[in-house]
């Protein structure tokens, strides 16, 4: 009998490192074009080549220490604040990542200019809500964080206003719709007189807002308390700190 599956077909270098969680895609592109990348133990360096996806790919002992040096920041936004660019007359949030601001000086980890460069929120928090907000240079950790399959869960307490039935807890925990996609199970669950915790493996455009909408509440307060393994913990409010060593999302 004849096979007749389809071969695999060869993908772009840069798509493939970053399928696999070895840098960003412009990372990669750096990466090669400078070439610290090896595919099957060959020096790769022209940007745009093709590789099948059975290959092994390996980044050189240089991009790896440069990928070491590159800093992951903890942010505490307060309310008033937008994730992104600065929109509306409000500030962007890494307006707040200054050295006077960092809520952990460490005398032996100085702080460089280049700890300030080309950093990227990963992720997003509305500009009403506060709590934990991520910066990155590393492409790596920003892809794990806005993955759309939502391997990793961010948790919230939120306040609100009405009344908080069983019925209630059933529907924000499954069934509800948002721009007519259903919404991902959520864990929800009691927190409180008129708070609840919340954790979703989604981010639609203000869910959990929406979400307490359409079961008949009003958010008064949320407040973004973990993201995967890492607590917004005792961090002050406008103040951030490094991702420590041995700390993973």
């Amino acid at each position: 009998m004849t096979d007749h599956a389809t071969p695999p077909q060869p993908e772009r270098l840069s798509k493939l490192m970053a399928q696999r969680g070895l840098c960003s895609r412009r990372e990669a592109d750096e990466f090669i074009a400078h070439g610290l990348v090896f595919v099957d133990g060959i020096r790769v360096d022209v940007l745009g080549t093709k590789v099948l996806p059975h290959q092994t790919i390996q980044l050189a002992p240089e991009a790896r220490r440069a990928q070491r040096q590159l800093v992951t920041l903890l942010l505490h936004k307060p309310v008033g604040y937008v994730s992104g660019q600065p929109e509306d007359g409000h500030l962007a949030a890494v307006e707040l990542i200054t050295p006077e601001r960092n809520a952990r000086p460490d005398p032996v980890r100085p702080l460089l200019k280049s700890h300030f460069r080309g950093l990227a929120p990963a992720g997003r928090l509305d500009i009403d809500s506060r709590g934990l907000l991520v910066f990155t240079q590393d492409g790596r950790i920003a892809r794990r964080l806005t993955d759309a399959q939502g391997r990793i869960a961010k948790q919230y307490l939120v306040g609100v206003e009405g009344s908080v039935t069983e019925e209630v807890l059933k529907r924000l925990r499954h069934g509800l719709e948002l721009d007519g996609r259903p919404l991902r199970p959520a864990d929800v669950e009691r927190a409180g007189a008129g708070r609840l915790r919340i954790v979703l493996r989604e981010g639609r455009h203000r869910q959990i807002r929406r979400m307490a909408e359409l079961v008949g509440l009003r958010v008064v307060s949320l407040i973004r308390t973990a993201i995967g393994r890492v607590p917004l913990g005792d961090l002050p409010e406008g103040k951030w700190r490094f991702l420590d060593e041995g700390e993973e999302f």
